[in-house]
């Protein structure tokens, strides 16, 4: 399943590249970021989506504290 967020207060792009790196790191996880447009592309298999995502959210908080991230 392939979802799109809104993802605002990371404060440059080399952040933004550094924070998709570590969520990919997460298995079964293929995200991308995009800084400009301030877009979060998460795809991930509709039977672990949700559990995977909370790792997803975990990840941000852990490593950009002051992100928020929102469905679109």
């Amino acid at each position: 399943m392939k979802k799109n967020y809104s993802i605002k207060g990371i404060d440059c792009a080399n952040c933004a590249r550094e924070l998709e790196e570590e969520i990919n790191k997460i298995e079964g996880v293929q995200a991308t970021i995009n800084f400009m447009t301030e877009k979060l592309i998460v795809e991930i298999e509709d039977d672990k989506f949700n559990e995977l995502f909370e790792e997803v959210k975990k990840v941000i908080k852990d490593d950009e504290p002051e992100c928020t991230v929102e469905e679109v």
